[in-house]
Order: structure tokens, then sequence, then C-alpha cells
């Protein structure tokens, strides 16, 4: 059975990016592959509905486990699939496990690769996202571009400029398309939210997988709730250590269990600030002019400092930047980064197009 295109999607930002890249290249066949990366169906299935994508067409219910253990099966159940399917092109997205695994996976295999949000970088090589973008961009024919800052990481880098297109951010793509049915009102009375509250999302390892770390987080968390409400979404990583060191002991902390991508935005564009060590979370704040103080020492995406509402901040810095926050006048968002105008996913299935015809 021969597809033209595979895409490769396995947790809840690679559906958010994926959504309109999959709208726009309707016209072509087609396949998603779920790896299952994110297998609770709150961190994944109701993201399939909530962005209007078809059922996958194949979920390989991979789950959790550590980098070895999940590598291995996605490098396993992939391989079975794109020998099965023979696509033309197999498109992947971000910098998760998936990612990684689906283009070694094609690479071996002579079956070409397009990256979708390439060349970002934290230059960190003790995260794992930046081992799999930088792995994943060396074995990619089409790099699709977010940011203009990444064009040149990728030129340092030795990525042939013809393989380099700078299509905007397909993520702000399904954001804008759906910015009417952010209904804050709605969101808040569902949880029992007040009008003025911080969202927290925390998730990454060097913040919540040792539990001296889990707990100077809480800590200054609580800091955050004694000036203001904090509503907190807990990913399941990390959902152990931060409620054994005590997330829930303040009467002013909202740990809510993870939310639908409308549900959850919806929260953060009602939110008077946001906490987080996300990085799809400080382009969205961005564009939704809500002050972000991202809990990390770097970011991939400095483009969201220079144009947008985030800000890096350390531990100890986090309740008086909140406290700063809380007092400023309400973000415009700044200036809106390049090609972040909803029109990315189609430039993406444009290039895909040229691309086919030229094959």
């Amino acid at each position: 059975m021969i597809t033209s295109i595979v895409h490769v999607v396995g947790a809840r930002p690679n559906l958010v990016k994926a959504a309109p890249v999959i709208a726009a290249a309707a016209d072509l066949d087609q396949v998603v592959v779920h790896t299952g990366q994110h297998y609770d169906e709150r961190m994944s299935e109701v993201f399939f509905r909530d962005l209007g994508l078809p059922e996958p067409d194949v979920n390989l219910g991979v789950g959790s486990g550590g980098h070895a253990e999940q590598t291995a099966a996605l490098l396993v159940g992939l391989e079975r699939e794109f020998l099965a399917r023979s696509p033309e092109l197999v498109v992947v997205y971000g910098d998760v496990n998936s990612t990684m695994a689906a283009a070694l996976v094609a690479a071996k295999i002579g079956i070409p690769v397009a990256h979708v949000e390439a060349g970002l970088r934290s230059f960190d090589m003790t995260m794992p996202e930046e081992v799999n973008r930088r792995l994943t961009d060396q074995l990619s024919d089409l790099c699709f571009v977010t940011s203009p800052e990444a064009v040149g990481h990728l030129a340092n880098e030795g990525v042939p400029v013809d393989r380099v297109h700078f299509v905007g951010n397909p993520m702000i793509d399904t954001l804008l398309a759906n910015m009417d049915a952010f209904d804050t009102g709605k969101a808040r009375a569902a949880h029992g939210l007040p009008d003025r509250y911080v969202l927290a999302t925390m998730h990454r390892p060097a913040n919540v997988d040792r539990p001296e770390t889990a707990a100077a987080l809480v800590g200054h968390l609580h800091g955050v709730a004694d000036l203001a409400d904090l509503v907190i979404p807990v990913h399941p990583r990390g959902r152990a250590t931060l409620m054994a060191a005590g997330l829930d002991d303040h009467p002013r902390v909202h740990v809510l269990d993870p939310l639908g991508y409308i549900e959850f935005i919806a929260a953060v564009r009602g939110a008077a600030a946001v906490l987080t060590d996300s990085g799809g979370l400080q382009e969205e704040t961005t564009i939704l002019g809500v002050p972000c103080l991202t809990v990390r020492p770097n970011t991939e995406r400095p483009i969201t400092v220079t144009h947008g509402t985030n800000r890096l901040v350390t531990f100890e810095e986090v309740v008086p930047a909140a406290r700063k926050a809380l007092a400023a006048a309400p973000a415009s968002g700044g200036r809106t980064p390049p090609l972040w105008d909803g029109k990315s996913g189609a430039r993406i299935a444009d290039v895909i197009r040229h691309w086919k015809r030229a094959a």
C-alpha cells in the first residue's frame, strides 16, 4: 500500500501544530499515525475532538517509559508502519521522542522527512527535547521554520539552504482559528475559579523529577498563591512528586486534571499571568497578550521575549516577577512575530506540493 504523506504525532503540542497542516493538505493522500506517547484520554484524544481532527488512522499505543524503552518501541512500531505504507514523505512535528524516532526510521529506510518547527535551539543538551531537535533537523529534507533566528541556527549546523523554508507558526494558526471558542467565563465557572488568577503548568524533568527540586518549586508556587489564586492543571509527568511536596496544601492553589485544548486556552486567556516551563505556551501567551514567566534558564523560542510577553525567571525570581506582572497594566501582546498570521499550514502544504512535483 502506498501513501503520499504520513503525519506522525505523539503528544498534545504535535496535534495543535499538525491540525492546520493536515487541513491545508486535504487534497493529498495522507495518513495520521499517533504513536500514543501521550496515552491518557485527557492528554490526547480530547485534542482530536477539540481541533476537529479525524481519528488517527493508526495508534501505536506506545505509552510512557524511560527514554530508551519508549524510543525503542517507537522505532519498532514506526518502521513497521512505514514499510507497510511506503510513504513519499514523513511529516514530523516539534521535539518529542516520537518526532526523533520517526525521522530516524524514515531516514534509515530512505523515506524523505519534513520537520515542522525546525531550527529551534535552547543550546542546552541536558534537555531531551534539544537532542531530539538537533537530530531531527539533520535527518530532514524539508525544514519548516517558525521564526527567523531558526534559519541561522540551521545554517550554522550545515543544513543546506534549499531545505529550509520560513513558513511561520502553525500552532498560532490553530490559536487564531479558535479565538471565538475560548470562553474564559465558561472555564472559570467549570472549575470554580475567581476573576483574577495566575495559571501555571510545570512538567520539565529539571523542575519536577527530583523531590528536592519539586519541593523548592512548590514553595515558590505557594508564594505566588499568597498574591493571587494559582490554577495548575497537573501533567502526569511530575504529578506524584509535586503532590508529595504539598502542592495542594495552600488554600488558594487549585489543582486540576489536564484540560482539553479549548478549555485550557480559555483559562490561559483569562489569566492575569502565566507561570510555565512549557515551550508552546510561551508562543500562545505572546499572541494572547498574557504576561508569561518561564521557569527555565533558557528558551528555544527567544522571539517570545523580543516580540512577545515572555520573560525567563529563576526559582528565586518567581514570586517577585509574579508580583510585578500582577501589578502591571494588562499586556498588549507586543509585536507579533513575523508570519504568525494564521496561514502557516497553507504555506507548508504549498511547499510540500511543490516538492512532490519536483521529486
